[in-house]
């Protein structure tokens, strides 16, 4: 995984900045990829996976190793370095691969919408049909996981 080439996209860069300040916020603010430059090999911890304990070490372990390694070791099976090692595989897609990703991307987004759409005008008709039928509002609120506003909208 190449993190030079994954840290070309501006959100990556963000995120990279977002957690070195997290990260290092006692010991010096960092508001520019340039402010790394006074971290040292030493400072960025083990070398050693067996060696990780806290996810301090875990994270400078990442940030030192991330080109260098073509799986996820298994002490850094967590979701935050999952989303770190897939973005670190995204940036390493060819144009194409990345037109492909996207396009796949957008169809996930908009079908995930449809369904929702769709489950809560389910859940509109369902409240409706209550209504009419005189159920109480409470009911309706544990039948449906519309809000109370929300049914007295339908009103």
């Amino acid at each position: 995984m190449d993190s030079r080439k994954c840290l070309e996209d501006e959100f990556n860069k963000e995120l990279l900045l977002d957690v070195l300040y997290e990260l290092l916020k006692e010991e010096r603010q960092i508001k520019d990829l340039k402010d790394l430059s006074y971290l040292k090999t030493e400072y960025l911890g083990t070398t050693e996976v067996d060696e990780l304990e806290t996810r301090f070490d875990k994270w400078l372990y990442v940030i030192r190793n991330l080109n260098k390694l073509d799986r996820i070791p298994e002490k850094l099976r967590e979701r935050i370095f999952d989303r770190v090692f897939a973005t670190a595989e995204i940036a390493r897609f060819t144009q194409d691969q990345v037109r492909s990703y996207e396009d796949s991307l957008k169809y996930y987004r908009d079908l995930r919408n449809s369904l929702e759409t769709a489950k809560d005008e389910k859940a509109i008709e369902i409240a409706r049909n209550l209504m009419n039928s005189g159920v109480s509002i409470d009911m309706i609120v544990k039948s449906t996981g519309l809000t109370r506003d929300q049914i007295e909208k339908l009103k």
